[in-house]
């Protein structure tokens, strides 16, 4: 088992059980899965970037990713339908809790002049996306070998409610939020 969905277990649920007042166990919220999106817009010059693409991402997630491909023609890309133009990984049990932990506790913190990440990301079901421009926060790429640096998404897919239920959730399991005081600050 690992680290965070022992954390999950034993102080999560019972955290959020003290604060929601859930009668059933089974309606605390979890984390379902987690799906990192790497999109590669110029593997339509270059395909050797997608292949690049899913080297790295498979090395940060410990899974073969999926190349996705374009759903519509858009011309003035040059983009044709069915052309490959990004890769995708779905993430579930205990790879999602492990890349969760290394996520929250080494990756985040490796960015430069982390004050910690945005609260406003929740879609209003209670899942939460974070867009990150570099995937070289990752301790698994080795900089040497990065032909291009890309962006990813991670969105991570809960059953809670609400956003405030998702927000304590993962407040809780450790995701570095910002504090309200530098929230404050930064919009003025």
């Amino acid at each position: 088992m690992t680290r965070l969905k022992d954390k999950y277990k034993n102080e999560v649920v019972p955290a959020l059980i003290k604060e929601f007042k859930y009668t059933n166990i089974m309606a605390v919220p979890k984390v379902v899965k987690v799906v990192v999106n790497m999109g590669v817009g110029e593997a339509i010059q270059n395909a050797k970037l997608l292949d690049s693409a899913a080297d790295e991402l498979g090395a940060i997630t410990g899974q073969r990713p999926i190349v996705r491909k374009a759903k519509k023609a858009i011309a003035a890309f040059k983009l044709r339908k069915g052309m490959p133009i990004g890769v995708t990984v779905t993430l579930r049990g205990d790879r999602m809790y492990e890349f969760l932990d290394r996520l929250m506790n080494i990756a985040l913190p490796r960015v430069r002049d982390f004050r910690g990440v945005s609260v406003r990301s929740f879609d209003g079901r209670g899942n939460y996306t974070l867009g990150m421009r570099d995937q070289l926060i990752f301790p698994e790429i080795d900089i040497g070998k990065t032909e291009r640096i890309n962006g990813m998404n991670v969105t991570i897919v809960t059953t809670a409610e609400s956003d405030e239920e998702a927000r304590f959730l993962l407040g809780t399991m450790g995701m570095p939020f910002v504090k309200r005081e530098e929230r404050r600050a930064m919009v003025v």
